[in-house]
């Protein structure tokens, strides 16, 4: 990637670190950088594509980074780590009017999630394609209910440790989703 991008977008996070998404501006960020207005406007039209442009590559990272998807405390791993390492940055985005953005992004991390997940711990089993749709759905939409849980609260408690003692307290219900949808399918395959 172009180091003056890069630069562009570490400013972008430092400032984002520092204040709301809606005080920053593009001659906050090009003073930051030490850059003309020209430059930023070379590589982004303005905060909104800039703000959209880091969020993808963040969820990129994530996704190209990510493969180890044998628990549901994996599927919030990746998420949880990005999020403390920008946590006020993050925190800054999500409460700004550029949300959407940011939730579309943490929506694709937890499909990729949960479906690496699902295949992880149903690979041995067979069941129709609707049945795994709708579990690799239900379990993202579960995902990010708890994502969006601990945002609100301003990640002011341990998500990892919650999400593990709920995994003791339930076991593993997409293993077992799994497994009923599989007998399912093959009761109907058998008649």
């Amino acid at each position: 990637m172009n180091r003056t991008k890069d630069a562009i977008i570490e400013a972008f996070w430092e400032l984002l670190d520092e204040r709301p998404f809606n005080k920053i501006t593009v001659k906050d960020i090009v003073d930051r950088c030490q850059i003309n207005r020209n430059t930023f406007y070379y590589h982004f039209h303005d905060i909104p594509e800039l703000m959209e442009s880091t969020i993808k590559q963040e969820a990129d990272y994530i996704i190209q980074n990510s493969s180890q998807f044998g628990s549901h405390l994996d599927c919030l791993k990746p998420f949880v780590e990005l999020s403390l390492r920008r946590k006020r940055a993050l925190l800054h985005i999500y409460r700004s009017v550029q949300r959407e953005v940011f939730l579309k992004e943490a929506e694709r991390i937890a499909r990729y999630a949960v479906t690496e997940y699902i295949h992880t711990v149903a690979a041995d089993l067979t069941i129709s394609q609707q049945d795994s749709a709708l579990l690799i759905r239900f379990y993202k939409c579960v995902l990010i209910g708890v994502m969006l849980d601990w945002l609100d609260d301003g990640m002011q408690y341990d998500l990892l440790a919650a999400a593990s003692r709920l995994a003791e307290l339930f076991g593993d219900p997409g293993r077992q989703a799994y497994l009923n949808a599989a007998e399912s399918f093959r009761q109907a395959d058998s008649e």
